[in-house]
């Protein structure tokens, strides 16, 4: 008997271990409750040049609420946008609504049909803005939770407002974060100014349509980003302003101490480009042919000429273009300066007397995915006549 109620007991005991064991149920969905669920694509719209954003607010499997917005080309080809956001009407598996686009005010209709496919969706009929008619066809969609949606679209403006130094930003680039009813402002502002405006940030995006802002680069001499900086942030309309990523590559930048290369609180620009010049004249085996030091953006183009190696008794002439760019090493007050220079471009020409003979040369810069021409260590080479220092990309530190 007593063995018998021993076993009881320590069955009793592995059962409650076992209870204890189970995982604890997941809280459910009150019953009723409503769920949001996101499709960010529709395929095949408008030539797939849509940019597609369905919300839809859910009990269980029926849709009680949805909302399309839908950002696209104002016209075939351009890259201007326009966008419209419709509150659409849910009868069964119908979805229809009316509204306006916002940017060129187009009447716009919207009529889907919305069909469950096991684990997709699937997606039937038009949507007409102004006399274009869409027609809608598109198979295998699939949904987004609320939090997967939020956090695709997290974003960075890339913007920097006070860096501690110049290795993860460039001194020369600045960007500007401004509510997109201040842009245009904001650009005209601009006018007259010694700065370059990026072209590609000039584009009003989907993104920034629905954020209702947008981020414009700018490239400006590096003594007068900060001043810049602080003016864009008193003006209406700037939510934020500071520098940014820009043509410098650590590989390719030395620091070295400022005091030699400065007349008063100014760089001196006539002794740093011919100490440049005359190391890259030895490194490049080249003549110097110009400096040239750009007004807008404070970066210093230089010249080379060389013969050519390629056919040496047609006497060819190959040029060597080299930019570069001395700032301090990091905003305000700094007693070291870092100096960039640009991969070399090479391009050959005859530049003879008489008659020339006409050449025609497939660019190979790195924008084009080729290796960029050859410098002949002209970085270590100014890194020793500026006796300066080196990054170290493993370590992330001068050396």
């Amino acid at each position: 008997m007593r063995t018998l109620l021993l076993c009881l007991l320590g069955l009793m005991t592995v059962s409650a271990d076992l209870a204890f064991a189970q995982p604890k149920p997941q809280p459910k969905a009150a019953p009723g409750a409503n769920e949001i669920r996101y499709f960010t694509s529709i395929d095949g719209l408008m030539d797939g040049n849509a940019d597609v954003v369905l919300k839809e607010t859910r009990q269980g499997k029926n849709v009680m609420a949805a909302v399309l917005d839908v950002c696209f080309p104002a016209e075939k080809g351009s890259d201007r946008k326009d966008r419209f956001v419709a509150n659409l009407t849910v009868s069964g598996q119908n979805l229809t609504g009316t509204t306006q686009s916002i940017g060129d005010k187009q009447p716009v209709t919207v009529k889907l049909l919305r069909k469950p496919t096991g684990d997709s969706f699937e997606f039937r009929g038009q949507i007409s803005i102004g006399q274009a008619v869409t027609e809608v066809a598109s198979t295998d969609n699939s949904d987004l939770s609320e939090k997967e949606f939020l956090e695709n679209q997290a974003s960075d403006d890339g913007i920097t407002p006070a860096p501690k130094d110049f290795t993860e930003v460039s001194p020369e680039t600045i960007a500007v974060r401004v509510k997109l009813d201040a842009s245009l402002e904001f650009l005209r502002s601009l006018k007259g100014e010694a700065v370059e405006v990026e072209l590609n940030s000039l584009a009003i995006t989907c993104d920034a349509l629905r954020a209702g802002e947008q981020t414009i680069n700018l490239t400006i001499d590096p003594e007068r980003a900060a001043a810049l900086i602080a003016k864009a942030r008193s003006i209406p309309g700037v939510l934020a302003a500071g520098w940014t990523s820009g043509s410098v590559e650590m590989d390719r930048t030395i620091r070295f101490a400022a005091a030699e290369w400065r007349d008063g609180d100014r760089i001196n620009r006539d002794k740093i480009a011919s100490a440049i010049s005359g190391v890259l004249a030895k490194t490049l085996a080249a003549k110097p042919a110009g400096a040239e030091w750009d007004a807008n953006t404070g970066k210093l183009h230089l010249t080379f000429k060389r013969p050519s190696q390629i056919y040496p008794a047609l006497a060819l002439t190959e040029t060597v273009e080299i930019t570069a760019l001395v700032s301090p090493d990091r905003p305000g007050a700094s007693d070291r300066l870092m100096l960039w220079i640009s991969s070399p471009l090479v391009s050959t020409a005859d530049e003879g007397t008489g008659p020339k003979l006409n050449l025609s040369e497939e660019s190979t810069g790195e924008e084009e995915g080729g290796e960029p021409a050859d410098d002949n260590s002209s970085v270590e080479a100014l890194a020793k006549e500026f006796k300066g220092q080196r990054w170290d990309a493993d370590r992330s530190v001068w050396k």
